[in-house]
C-alpha cells in the first residue's frame, strides 16, 4: 500500500482592489492574515493591483502569469477577496481568472460526442474560499429577480470548471456600506472564524 503525504497548508489570497482602507481589503483581508499569522500558516498574498497585473493581458510579463500559476499550484487553499462590481468580482480578479487558469492548468474539456463535452477540473486537490461584500441588501441579491445570482454563477460557472463541486464555499457580507460597525465587526468574527475552522479541519487531516 503507497502512503499518501498530505503536504502543510499553505494559503494563497488573492484580491484585486486597490481600496487598502476598505472593509474588503482592510477588514476580511485583513483579518484572514492574522488568523494566518497567528496559527504559522505559510501564506501569500496576492494583490493585483501591486503587482501591476493588467487586465487586458496585453501588458502582463509570461514570468507574472507562471509565478501566479506556481503559486497556485504550490497552494492547498485558495482564498479570493472581492467586492461585488455589477453581479460579479471585480474587473480584476474576472481578469485573473481568464488570464490565469487557462485550459491545461486549471481545466480542460473531456469530449463526449458531437459538440459536447465536459470539464475536468485540474485543481480539485485544492481547497477555495471566495469572501465577497455586497452593498446591497440580502433580500435585493437573493430574491427576486436575482435570485442569487453572483453565488451560483461563481460556483456552477467557474469554480466547478476548475476546482469541482464540491471544493468550494462562497461567504457573502450584505449591506455593507450601510450597516453599523457593530455588524461589520460580526462580519469579521465570521470571517475569523471561518478560516480558524478550515485550519482546524485541515490539521485534523494531518493527524490522521
Amino acid at each position: 500500500m503507497t502512503e499518501i503525504n498530505t503536504p502543510e497548508m499553505k494559503v494563497v489570497v488573492v484580491i484585486g482592489y486597490n481600496k487598502l482602507d476598505s472593509f474588503c481589503y482592510n477588514g476580511i483581508v485583513g483579518t484572514i492574515l492574522e488568523v494566518l499569522n497567528d496559527n504559522d500558516i505559510e501564506f501569500k498574498l496576492i494583490d493585483l493591483f501591486q503587482d501591476d497585473f493588467h487586465p487586458s493581458g496585453r501588458a502582463n510579463i509570461p514570468e507574472l502569469i507562471e509565478s501566479y500559476q506556481k503559486t497556485l499550484t504550490e497552494s492547498t487553499h485558495h482564498i479570493y477577496v472581492s467586492p461585488c462590481w455589477w453581479f460579479r468580482l471585480t474587473s480584476m480578479l474576472e481578469a485573473f481568472i481568464d488570464i490565469v487558469m487557462v485550459p491545461e492548468f486549471a481545466y480542460r474539456f473531456k469530449h463526449l460526442f458531437s459538440v459536447y463535452g465536459i470539464p475536468i477540473p485540474l485543481l480539485k486537490h485544492k481547497r477555495v474560499l471566495t469572501f465577497i461584500t455586497h452593498g446591497g441588501p440580502f433580500l435585493a441579491v437573493t430574491f427576486f429577480p436575482y435570485f442569487n445570482l453572483v453565488k451560483w454563477r461563481l460556483q456552477f460557472g467557474v469554480w466547478s470548471f476548475m476546482y469541482g463541486w464540491f471544493n468550494s464555499e462562497i461567504i457573502q457580507f450584505f449591506s455593507v456600506p450601510f450597516i453599523s460597525d457593530a455588524k461589520r465587526k460580526k462580519m469579521l468574527d465570521t470571517t475569523k472564524k471561518r478560516i480558524q475552522k478550515e485550519i482546524k479541519k485541515y490539521n485534523k487531516k494531518l493527524n490522521n
